[in-house]
């Protein structure tokens, strides 16, 4: 097996839309098509799925998500397949997939984040699909600030030619735009500044980036921590094997949390470290998160007890989780991370 890129879209071409997680409710719809719109102003035409309704916590039973996010990886007519969102338990779709059809089909992009590392991942780990974590649908009116890239820049991109994003190091700390209210809402509120930080022993006292800066190599892998530390142990999530066949250079490692508090964050990283899933890193990634800290533990500090171990740099508050702004990263693609006290950024390659 080796990692395999989806061609890069053309305009015309057909991106497929369902919810293998949560639908959308009927108040949220006018930001689906304020969404579907800025896709197909890009000029390529959206087919819209049946798997879409949000009046509950998954848009239709298990075997209907299964069979049309199938469908429409396997269409020689779609190009590329982004969810609405996240939601809670797309896991139920991973024993109804069909991974020998999907590994046999020519490859297609899958896009999303949240609760769709749970399919995204085992699909880079298992087909050799590249996926893109970073983005969703109902993210993709927002425009990226300056130095980022939207999921709709990578999937066109020229595979082989690399490209780079810098951060803007600012985030916005709290709060969300309400759709309802908002449907259009296309600029992020950026209102909080912040850089990468290393958090290993290798920068500035275990707090900084240190006097000479960093410069790592490997292939991506990753996604979010809540949803990736209920496949540790399983067929699903095995990285070293993925690391040998494709990666023998090693891997950058990358997780996010959601909203799970420091103690959870704690735990699930500390399974997923004993599990083996970091056991191939030349380094680790870590998304900024919101998520709550604990009463005598810091989500940073929560990182180290259980990664520390490692002995690779971790480099944390970048932009690859839940907190705006958002930086695609590719799982399966080679990529270099720079960090010095005066430039940090993360140049991809798809090859």
């Amino acid at each position: 097996m080796s990692v395999r890129y989806p061609r890069p879209l053309r305009p015309g071409d057909r991106i497929g839309v369902t919810s293998p997680s949560s639908g959308v409710p009927k108040e949220l719809r006018e930001r689906l098509e304020v969404a579907i719109r800025r896709v197909e102003a890009r000029g390529y035409e959206v087919v819209l799925g049946s798997c879409m309704d949000g009046s509950g916590h998954v848009s239709a039973s298990a075997a209907e998500r299964a069979r049309e996010f199938i469908s429409m990886m396997t269409d020689p007519g779609i190009r590329a397949v982004v969810p609405p969102w996240g939601g809670e338990t797309a896991i139920d779709l991973l024993p109804l997939l069909d991974w020998q059809r999907l590994r046999d089909a020519e490859p297609t992009w899958l896009v999303g984040y949240s609760d769709m590392s749970v399919l995204m991942t085992p699909m880079t780990l298992l087909t050799g699909i590249a996926t893109v974590h970073g983005n969703n649908l109902m993210d993709t009116p927002y425009r990226a600030p300056e130095g980022l890239l939207s999921w709709l820049d990578i999937v066109s991109a020229p595979q082989g030619r690399p490209f780079t994003q810098i951060p803007p190091d600012r985030h916005r700390a709290s709060g969300w735009d309400d759709y309802r209210l908002h449907p259009g809402a296309s600029e992020f509120t950026l209102d909080t500044p912040g850089r990468w930080t290393r958090l290993d022993s290798g920068g500035d006292g275990g707090v900084g980036v240190g006097a000479e800066g960093l410069e790592v190599e490997g292939r991506l892998i990753g996604g979010c921590t809540e949803i990736l530390c209920n496949l540790t142990g399983t067929g699903y999530l095995d990285t070293s094997a993925f690391a040998r066949a494709e990666a023998p250079e090693g891997l950058l490692v990358y997780v996010e949390a959601v909203d799970g508090d420091a103690f959870a964050i704690c735990r699930n990283l500390h399974g997923m470290r004993m599990a083996g899933f970091f056991d191939r890193a030349n380094a680790v990634i870590v998304g900024r998160t919101s998520a709550p800290d604990g009463a005598s533990l810091t989500q940073h500090e929560a990182v180290l007890d259980a990664l520390g171990p490692l002995n690779v740099p971790i480099i944390a508050d970048v932009e690859c989780g839940h907190v705006p702004p958002y930086l695609p990263l590719v799982n399966g693609a080679r990529a270099r991370l720079v960090l010095t006290p005066t430039r940090s950024e993360i140049t991809q390659t798809l090859d």
